[in-house]
């Protein structure tokens, strides 16, 4: 079925897209989590200005990955359970259960390899690099 307003016409399944929307950010049990979002937004972005106005020089760039990531969670948010909107679910798109234990073994071992490998090389490297950096 479609519904037609002046010269666009769209499936009628979209059409309550935007009351699945408020309905995913402001239903009871569900805005006490979900309002979390907008006031750490909110906070972030007051940091960030008194950060720019104060000069700091790491927490500008912090906090700007802080409210990346917070965009990122509103947004995951706001699609949850879909990974494509209306179409595939989290449940339908994940691989089967025996390739994530696969991948989980293969990352917990890996992870701290690569981790503890780039400490090493780090510290055998401290100190042999100028002041100036690199360029």
């Amino acid at each position: 079925m479609l519904h037609i307003a002046g010269n666009y016409v769209a499936p009628t399944r979209y059409q309550s897209a935007p009351q699945n929307l408020m309905l995913s950010w402001f239903a009871w049990p569900q805005v006490l989590f979900t309002a979390q979002v907008p006031l750490l937004v909110g906070l972030c972005s007051g940091a960030l200005l008194v950060s720019l106005v104060r000069r700091w020089e790491y927490w500008p760039f912090l906090l700007t990955l802080g409210l990346f990531g917070l965009c990122l969670l509103g947004l995951s948010v706001s699609m949850f359970p879909h990974v494509v909107p209306n179409a595939v679910t989290i449940h339908e798109a994940a691989a089967p259960h025996a390739s994530l234990a696969f991948m989980l073994v293969g990352a917990s071992v890996l992870i701290p390899i690569i981790l503890a490998y780039t400490g090493y090389s780090y510290w055998v490297f401290r100190g042999k690099t100028g002041h100036e950096g690199y360029h």
